[in-house]
C-alpha cells in the first residue's frame, strides 16, 4: 500500500479573481550551506487525523480536487496512485473561465481539459456515476476512479458565508460527500492557503498537493562532493591499480579501486580527504563506476596561479572543483549552487572568457535569466530585446569590471578594446524567446535558475545543440517566484535528475568569497 505522495509550488496565477493564493516565502529560507535539525515527521506533509487514520487502515481516499491544483499541474489526475478523485461543477466551470489565452494557466487549463475529455469521451451515462478508471489512457501508476458531482450537494455551510462565491460551493461539496459516505476518507486537496484553513475551521480534512515536490527534504539534495574517511585507502587499497593519462594538456593520475564505499559513489562526483598529520590532502573526482569499481582521477590545481581561468584562481576547495567542471569540454551540463558571494557567476564567466577567446571551444556566450523582480516592477523598459535584458544584468556587468581589471599590464586603451571584444562574443537573451530555437557551439550561463520552473528548465535544457555546454547558476534560498519552492524549483529538479550522468556535474559552494562584510550579513541577517 502506498501513501498519496503529494508535493507544494511551481509558479501560477491566481484561481479566480477573488481568490487569494499564497506565495513561497523563499525569503526567509534556510541558506544552501546550513544544516538545521531535519524537521518532524508530518511538517513537510500535514495531514487531518482522517487522513492519517485512512493511511493506517489501508482504505483508498477520496480527494475532492480545486481548480488551482489542476491548473499548477494539469498531470495531477494521475497523481494520486489508488486514491480517487472528485470534481465538482465549479471546479470545471473555473477551468471553462481560464482556458483562454497565452499564458502557463491558460495552457494547463486547456491540457487539464483534453484529459477530461480523452477520459470521458467514450463512457455510457451511468458509468461516470459509479467513476472512470484513470488508468484507462495508459497512466498505469493511477489506479483510481474518478468521478464529477452529477447532483446538487445539499449540506449546511456555517450562516453568513457567501453561497456563491466558488470556494464556499466546493466546501459544500466537500461536506455533502462526508454526509453521502460515511466511514469514507473524503480530504479537499488545494494550493491556496485561505482556502484550506477556511476548510479546517469547519472541521473539514484539507492538504496541500505534493506531487511536484523533487525532493521532501533540501538537506537531502545532492551535493556533488563527498568526504571520504580518513581509513580510505585502507579499505579500498587492496588490489589498487593507477596510471596517468594526458588530457587537454594536463597529466593526470587515476586509481582503479573497489571497497564498501564505492557503491555509494556517483559519476563526477568529487571526493576528498583532508590533510592530517602533515599528509597531503587528496581531491579527486569519480569518472567511472563499473559494478564494485570505481575510477578515481586527480583534478587540476586551479588555486595555483599558473592555472588561472582568465585571471581568476579558486579561493577556495569547492571552487576548484567548479573549476573543473567548468573547464572540463566532456562535461555538457554544469549545475552550481550556493549562496550569495559564493562565485558562481565570475567562475562560470571567466570559464566561458577562457573558452570562447582562448581555446575557441565555443564560438559565443549566451546569457539568459528569469526576469522576476525582487520589489515592486518598475513597468516596460524601451529598446531591444538585449537592451530591455540590459537591467537585469547587472550582476553579469560587475563580474565583466573584475574580469577586466584582472588585465593590470594592458593599460587603458587595451582595457577598453578587450571590454569591446568580450561584448562582441556575449549574447543577452530573454526566456520568452528560447522555443523552437538551437544553440550550436554556445557557452550558454543561465543565471538565477532557482526561479524557473521543471517545465520551463526542460524547455531551455533541450535547446542545447552539438558542441554546446550549459551552466546553471542559482541559490534555492532566493526564489522570488509566487508558488515555487525549495523542493519544486526547477534547479532542485535539474540536479536531482542529471546527478550521477557521465556527461554533467554540480557542486555545492559553500564559502563565501565576496567580501568579509557580506559573509557576515549572511549570517547574521
Amino acid at each position: 500500500m502506498t501513501r498519496n505522495k503529494q508535493v507544494a509550488p511551481q509558479a501560477r496565477n491566481k484561481t479566480t479573481e477573488n481568490r487569494k493564493t499564497d506565495k513561497a516565502p523563499a525569503e526567509n529560507s534556510r541558506a544552501v550551506a546550513d544544516k538545521p535539525t531535519k524537521p518532524p515527521e508530518g511538517h513537510l506533509r500535514p495531514k487531518s487525523g482522517i487522513s492519517r487514520a485512512a493511511d493506517k487502515s489501508g482504505v483508498a481516499k477520496l480527494f475532492v480536487l480545486d481548480t488551482n491544483v489542476l491548473m499548477h499541474d494539469p498531470t495531477s489526475l494521475f497523481r494520486f496512485e489508488e486514491h480517487d478523485i472528485y470534481l465538482p461543477m465549479v471546479t470545471l466551470e473555473e477551468l471553462d473561465n481560464h482556458k483562454k489565452g497565452m499564458s502557463e494557466v491558460a495552457r494547463n487549463a486547456r491540457q487539464v481539459s483534453r484529459s477530461l475529455d480523452a477520459l470521458v469521451g467514450d463512457v455510457v451515462d451511468d458509468q461516470i456515476d459509479h467513476g472512470i478508471p484513470l488508468s484507462k489512457l495508459g497512466n498505469k501508476d493511477a489506479k483510481g476512479r474518478l468521478f464529477f458531482q452529477t447532483k446538487l450537494q445539499n449540506a449546511d455551510l456555517p450562516e453568513g458565508l457567501p453561497v456563491g462565491k466558488a470556494d464556499n460551493q466546493i466546501l459544500g461539496v466537500v461536506r455533502g460527500l462526508e454526509a453521502e459516505t460515511p466511514g469514507r476518507a473524503v480530504v479537499l486537496v488545494s494550493k491556496d492557503i485561505n482556502m484550506r484553513i477556511k476548510a479546517r475551521a469547519m472541521g473539514l480534512p484539507a492538504e496541500d498537493y505534493f506531487n511536484d515536490h523533487v525532493l521532501e527534504d533540501t538537506d537531502l539534495l545532492y551535493s556533488g562532493i563527498q568526504q571520504l574517511p580518513d581509513d580510505f585507502w585502507i579499505k579500498h587499497g587492496k588490489g589498487i591499480e593507477s596510471w596517468q593519462e594526458n588530457k587537454h594538456g594536463t597529466g593526470y593520475t587515476f586509481y582503479r579501486l573497489s571497497g564498501p564505499l564505492v557503491p555509494s559513489l556517483l559519476v563526477n562526483q568529487f571526493v576528498f580527504i583532508e590533510p592530517k598529520n602533515g599528509e597531503p590532502a587528496f581531491y579527486g573526482e569519480v569518472t567511472q563506476i563499473n559494478g564494485k569499481t570505481a575510477v578515481l582521477q586527480t583534478l587540476r590545481d586551479y588555486g595555483h596561479a599558473k592555472n588561472s581561468v582568465w585571471g581568476i584562481t579558486a579561493r577556495n576547495r569547492e571552487q576548484n572543483f567548479a573549476l573543473n567542471l567548468l573547464m572540463n569540454p566532456d562535461c555538457d551540463f554544469v549545475t552550481l549552487l550556493g549562496q550569495a558571494g559564493t562565485g558562481k557567476t565570475l567562475l562560470a564567466l571567466a570559464a566561458g572568457l577562457a573558452q570562447v577567446l582562448e581555446t575557441k571551444t565555443y564560438n559565443e556566450i549566451i546569457v539568459t535569466r528569469v526576469t522576476v523582480p525582487v520589489g515592486e516592477d518598475i513597468g516596460f523598459l524601451p529598446g531591444t530585446e538585449e537592451e530591455k535584458m540590459g537591467p537585469w544584468m547587472g550582476a553579469f556587468d560587475d563580474n565583466l569590471e573584475v574580469l577586466n581589471k584582472s588585465d593590470s599590464d594592458a593599460g587603458e586603451w587595451g582595457r577598453a578594446a578587450t571590454q569591446d571584444l568580450i561584448r562582441s562574443r556575449i549574447k543577452i537573451k530573454s526566456l520568452n524567446f528560447m522555443r523552437g530555437r538551437t544553440f550550436v557551439n554556445k557557452f550558454l550561463i543561465i543565471d538565477e535558475a532557482q526561479n524557473l520552473t521543471p517545465k520551463q528548465i526542460k524547455t531551455l535544457v533541450t535547446r542545447a545543440g552539438p558542441g554546446t555546454k550549459i551552466i546553471c547558476l542559482g541559490n534555492i534560498a532566493q526564489i522570488d517566484t509566487p508558488y515555487l519552492t525549495e523542493g519544486s524549483s526547477g534547479l532542485t529538479y535539474v540536479v536531482d535528475r542529471f546527478k550521477g550522468w557521465s556527461h554533467s556535474g554540480h557542486v555545492t559552494l559553500a564559502r563565501g568569497e565576496r567580501s568579509r562584510l557580506a559573509d557576515h550579513a549572511s549570517d547574521v541577517l
